[in-house]
């Protein structure tokens, strides 16, 4: 019969008996006569798993294997064979084991957070680069020197693009910032605008990818988005996790995870309904628990908002994620090729030499200048008096990116404003004001983007806009009432501007169609009331945008209590 193996008398230790060795990527114990190696816990960068290589070693004898000490089975597991190997008793090896693994946990934290604060650096900047950054910011022609910069770092026209681009970046820094979709052809400088206005924002307020997974948003950390911005080069590497991203692109949910056994790889797809009636992206997943082995369902929630930055050159992006950008087209007239052959000739001549050699200058301080903007936040004392279209439900988010954008005016320009104080209860609000040149800004961003132009209709058509135009003035001054209220009929305008029916009719249907005259269902028969939503705008050919109030008018009312 074989010899029964049996242990040999183990004298009693001290509980501090132990120590610990680093020795470059390995982690060496020695508590009493047995010594332990780890190996791969720089590997485990989560707190829910701590899978490493354990070599145990006792007089000559050795047993290795390779765990994930958060799983007790595999703990229970390596103790009962280490034991049998090296001659100890179970209950030796199991405290020896339960020691290691606090000071693994220990260990595995530091790290864990050194990876965290590398990833975030916190750039300090001297008094000579403060001073010249707020030199830049107290600029009052601050958004001319944008554009100049713009033009130095080698991007040329573009200019309501660059400013848009400009300030969707600053409003990262607000609680709802904006989202910018960059649509062109293959190699119209759509890239070329992105990657100019990203070279003017910090490194570390930036996350840039080619493409994203579904599931791969589940792998950042808590904060690596907040009140950051995210950059995709094609909309197309998004779509995977378009529902995700619209969700924390729009809410500012309170991020934690809770449970131990997510499993992020699973196919599971967040119900786009479900994400963006919920405010935050939370997400519930089946998975394993890492104590009990069983099924369990889990949470997760990454903390937003998020500033988002597209490109695509699909002519039909898709809907809900163009619903909630501000969609920027590239110019790709002739002029402006033209204009991009010069500057590229421009680039291999001494004054290009010379300007290339100042463009890190030039990101170096906008970069700093973006470092020295405060998330306050922004009021506007006048929005009561604001008017923005209301005919059509996608104007809902609309007028949302409006206002988004006189905010990140006003953000910019806050070391140029006098800050306001509110108390409330025992804290004291520090916010800002916008100022009528803000709404003015907004006014004209929003009217080159989604605007019109009276030089795509018609001869007729405009006549009889311009026309419709003069007699609702008229009514308004003769009637006392604004120009909201003022409803008339095919027939009134037939008989006030004595054309003929059918003229009239298909000129009117067509400025019904492009949304200058709003029609009304009286209820009887086919007869129609109508609206003149068209204010006298763009007479000199300039795009415009129905609906808005006029800063002028806005900064001689008195503000809105």
């Amino acid at each position: 019969m074989p010899r029964k193996r049996t242990a040999p008398p183990v004298r009693a230790e001290n509980a501090k008996d132990i120590t610990v060795e680093m020795k470059g990527q390995e982690i060496h114990f020695a508590l009493g006569d047995r010594r332990y190696r780890v190996r791969g816990l720089q590997k485990n960068l989560s707190g829910q798993q701590l899978r490493v290589n354990l070599l145990a070693t006792r007089d000559g004898l050795v047993h290795m294997d390779t765990l994930d000490l958060c799983q007790a089975r595999c703990r229970a597991s390596f103790v009962k064979a280490a034991a049998m190997e090296l001659f100890v008793e179970e209950a030796l090896v199991k405290r020896d084991v339960g020691r290691m693994l606090l000071e693994l946990e220990r260990l595995q934290q530091e790290r864990i957070e050194a990876a965290t604060a590398m990833a975030q650096p916190k750039v300090e900047l001297t008094d000579a680069q403060r001073a010249e950054a707020m030199t830049l910011l107290k600029d009052p022609d601050l958004l001319g020197r944008i554009l100049a910069d713009y033009q130095t770092c080698g991007l040329v026209g573009e200019q309501i693009n660059k400013l848009v681009c400009y300030l969707a970046c600053v409003s990262r820094r607000l609680d709802r910032p904006l989202a910018v979709l960059i649509q062109s052809g293959s190699a119209a400088g759509k890239t070329s605008l992105m990657d100019a206005t990203l070279g003017f924002v910090p490194p570390e307020d930036q996350l840039r990818y080619s493409a994203m997974t579904g599931q791969s948003l589940y792998y950042m950390g808590r904060r690596d988005l907040k009140h950051k911005i995210l950059a995709v080069a094609e909309e197309e590497g998004v779509l995977q996790a378009s529902y995700a991203l619209l969700n924390v692109l729009q809410n500012h949910a309170q991020a934690r995870s809770s449970g131990d056994g997510l499993n992020p790889r699973s196919a599971w797809k967040p119900p786009p309904k479900l994400l963006q009636s919920d405010g935050g992206l939370r997400i519930a997943a089946a998975g394993k628990n890492g104590q009990t082995g069983r099924q369990q369902t889990d949470s997760y929630e990454i903390e937003g908002p998020v500033m988002m930055f597209l490109t695509t050159t699909s002519p039909q992006p898709d809907a809900e994620l163009q619903n909630r950008c501000l969609t920027l087209r590239v110019d790709e007239s002739p002029g402006q090729t033209e204009a991009s052959h010069a500057r590229q000739r421009a680039a291999y001549t001494l004054e290009g030499r010379l300007a290339a050699e100042r463009r890190q200058e030039i990101l170096r301080l906008h970069q700093n200048a973006q470092r020295l903007l405060e998330p306050l936040p922004v009021t506007i004392p006048q929005a009561g008096r604001l008017r923005f279209r209301h005919d059509q439900t996608r104007m809902r988010r609309d007028h949302a990116k409006y206002l988004a954008l006189i905010a990140s005016a006003a953000l910019l320009h806050q070391h140029q404003r006098p800050r306001k104080a509110h108390a409330l209860g025992e804290t004291e609000v520090v916010y800002l004001e916008a100022a009528p040149e803000d709404v003015a800004l907004a006014n004209r961003l929003m009217s080159h983007l989604m605007g019109q132009s009276l030089d795509a209709l018609l001869p007729q058509t405009r006549q009889l806009l311009e026309m419709i135009d003069e007699h609702v003035r008229r009514r308004c001054r003769r009637e006392k009432k604004p120009r909201q209220l003022i409803r008339f009929t095919q027939r009134e305008l037939r008989e006030r501007f004595g054309w003929s029916d059918f003229p009239l009719r298909c000129h009117l249907a067509r400025l019904v169609e492009l949304e200058y005259v709003l029609a009304y269902r009286t209820g009887c028969g086919n007869q129609r009331h109508y609206e003149l939503l068209y204010d006298g705008q763009g007479r000199r050919g300039e795009p415009f945008l129905l609906g808005l109030a006029d800063p002028e008018e806005l900064s001689a009312l008195p503000q809105d209590v």
